[in-house]
């Protein structure tokens, strides 16, 4: 009895003790703790799921705004050094690592598992030519504006296209669900609320049913092997928007104005089947070279800093660029019309009437390393 005298009234002040400094700690944690939402497969996204990551994209945003204001309240020391001209809100644009993330990418642009064939019109179709393919390209412009979706959506899905008829011969009447059923693909790979497939169904004014959408997008996975990602045009070009400032460096034009020009040219590009020889890095290289002449055609366009980054030479871009010229006066695709209205609008700063030189002077492909 004496030893339990002596240890019960010991025991419970520590378990109590134990119990107290376990709820505070739960507490705090409670406190810290961050509000996470656990990943779906995109076969499970639903309505209702959805809702609830935009609400909590629309909290994130008010919490950003808030820390926005407290930095600016809160003074920055003197002896703070940058490093590095990437703003921090934009993790993509990581400085330290760009020429690496560069160098990759280069590399696996020239994958032959993620490259069409530059003839597979010649080679491989019989029924369908390039007009076709433009007019394709063209009205899934269309589509995209229709559902709003993302830029890189129509860049993947023309790239699907591309890729699916290097190895497969099709009817011209498919044509048009091989370019629905690659959208349905790019948008389940890239949009946070992709449409659905009778939607695509509905913009075809249902020329074909949902299970013709769904057999062709199984079609188009298998002959891709279910390789779906890789660097696009507008890959690099989220390159070039690192170096947009050297971009803009001796012409006279808004930040905005030269990226959506910049994008506005890269978009003609995808109407030309002749330029699918070209890597998207060469397509990117040479959207910043027309779009430095066009805004100002009496400079050259091209620079030490622009090369660097690049790793193109004036010379090598000259067939790409004059192609994509051609095609902004419309000597070629003049016919294909969505993407010229869309870059009409307000919104993309009318960079569709930009006006332009008819010729480029051959001088401006001229350059060497140890040019200013």
């Amino acid at each position: 009895m004496a030893d339990q005298e002596n240890t019960i009234p010991t025991r419970r002040p520590q378990r109590e003790a134990k119990t107290r400094a376990v709820a505070a700690l739960s507490e705090q944690r409670k406190r810290k703790r961050v509000e996470r939402v656990e990943r779906v497969a995109l076969g499970d996204v639903t309505n209702t799921s959805l809702k609830n990551v935009s609400d909590i994209h629309k909290q994130k945003k008010r919490n950003i705004a808030k820390s926005k204001s407290v930095e600016e309240e809160s003074p920055v020391p003197e002896n703070l050094e940058v490093k590095s001209e990437v703003k921090p809100e934009d993790p993509q644009l990581c400085g330290p690592y760009v020429s690496d993330i560069y160098d990759y990418l280069r590399n696996l642009e020239v994958d032959p598992s993620k490259r069409p064939l530059a003839d597979y019109i010649q080679k491989v179709q019989r029924d369908v030519n390039s007009s076709m393919r433009g007019v394709l390209v063209d009205w899934l412009v269309e589509v995209a504006e229709e559902y709003k979706l993302v830029s890189d959506t129509l860049y993947f899905s023309v790239s699907y296209i591309d890729r699916f008829l290097s190895l497969n011969d099709l009817s011209r009447q498919k044509l048009q669900l091989l370019g629905v059923s690659s959208m349905l693909i790019a948008s389940k790979y890239e949009e946070i609320k992709p449409p659905e497939v009778e939607d695509f169904c509905y913009i075809t004014d249902n020329t074909y049913s949902k299970e013709e959408v769904l057999g062709m997008e199984a079609d188009i996975l298998k002959a891709l092997k279910f390789e779906l990602g890789g660097p696009t045009i507008k890959t690099f070009l989220r390159h070039v928007r690192f170096f947009t400032k050297v971009g803009q460096e001796g012409i006279d034009a808004s930040e905005l104005q030269f990226e959506f020009l910049g994008c506005y040219l890269a978009e003609l590009s995808l109407l030309d089947y002749h330029c699918v020889k070209f890597l998207p890095s060469m397509v990117a290289a040479s959207v910043v070279f027309l779009a430095r002449f066009m805004l100002s055609p009496k400079t050259h366009p091209w620079n030490l800093a622009i090369y660097q980054l690049t790793r193109y030479n004036p010379a090598e871009l000259k067939e790409c660029v004059l192609t994509i010229h051609d095609l902004y006066l419309g000597r070629k695709g003049g016919a294909l019309q969505a993407v010229r209205d869309k870059y009409k609008q307000h919104k993309f700063k009318c960079v569709a009437t930009t006006p332009s030189p008819p010729e480029i002077p051959l001088s401006f492909f001229e350059f060497r390393e140890a040019d200013p």
